[in-house]
């Protein structure tokens, strides 16, 4: 049996401990020995967006020492795996960046492309409109982006169509940031503030039940400036309702 490692970010493990409990749920039910290594600490992202770069190998190292002996590595954030997948190599040796790199997944990018899940036993019935975050659309290509010129394909939507009952609307610029990235959300909080305005905006506009992605940090910075305008927005992450978790 291959043994899966959650990885769970920072800000998911304190303040959104569902989207864990419905990334091990999924991944249990598929039959994969799952475990949660509990001295797994951030990946580093912050500190290297911010130019500390020896600290950020700190954290790498330490990283790799906890989840080299698992089979996969899987995370509900796109974000942090594309920090392993893709920015690792300026912090590891090449072999532990390599040898991290494959067999780092995020969730949906996982259950697409290696599980090649194609039949999802639970039902959503409500309308939802998808954030296609930077990270995955960009950088894991859970998405193509139109700039890409590749034929087109969105592994996440795929997904989606297999849950039982939902309705899957269009969002205008689907494909534009958000605004949070990280430490520009504090260094420009006022452009960031009106990017998410934007993107609330153009939710708004598809008339959807729920604000739906695969990035919690996008999430929360969307959620706060919808709470801040006192606009009653319902958002999940898109693993709640692949693993029928979703309230």
């Amino acid at each position: 049996m291959k043994k899966v490692a959650l990885f769970i970010p920072c800000f998911i493990d304190s303040i959104y401990p569902n989207v864990a409990l419905a990334t091990q749920k999924i991944l249990t039910d598929l039959g994969f020995d799952v475990s949660y290594p509990t001295d797994q600490t951030c990946c580093g992202q912050p500190l290297y967006n911010s130019g500390f770069k020896d600290e950020a190998k700190e954290l790498a190292d330490r990283f790799y020492e906890i989840f080299k002996d698992y089979d996969y590595i899987v995370a509900p954030s796109a974000s942090c795996i594309s920090m392993v997948k893709v920015h690792y190599k300026d912090l590891l040796d090449l072999k532990k960046f390599e040898e991290l790199s494959k067999k780092s997944f995020e969730i949906c990018e996982f259950l697409h492309d290696e599980v090649k899940l194609k039949n999802l036993e639970v039902s959503f019935p409500h309308s939802i409109s998808l954030h296609r975050s930077c990270h995955g659309l960009r950088e894991l290509n859970l998405s193509t982006a139109s700039e890409l010129n590749l034929p087109y394909q969105d592994k996440v939507t795929n997904l989606l169509k297999q849950v039982k009952d939902i309705e899957i609307l269009p969002m205008k610029m689907d494909e534009e940031c958000c605004g949070f990235g990280g430490t520009f959300s504090i260094n420009e909080p006022q452009l960031s503030i009106s990017m998410a305005k934007d993107k609330l905006k153009n939710f708004k506009d598809s008339k959807a039940d729920y604000f739906v992605g695969y990035d919690n940090s996008c999430m929360m910075h969307l959620k706060s400036v919808s709470d801040y305008d006192k606009s009653k927005i319902r958002y999940l992450h898109v693993v709640e309702i692949l693993a029928g978790m979703a309230i």
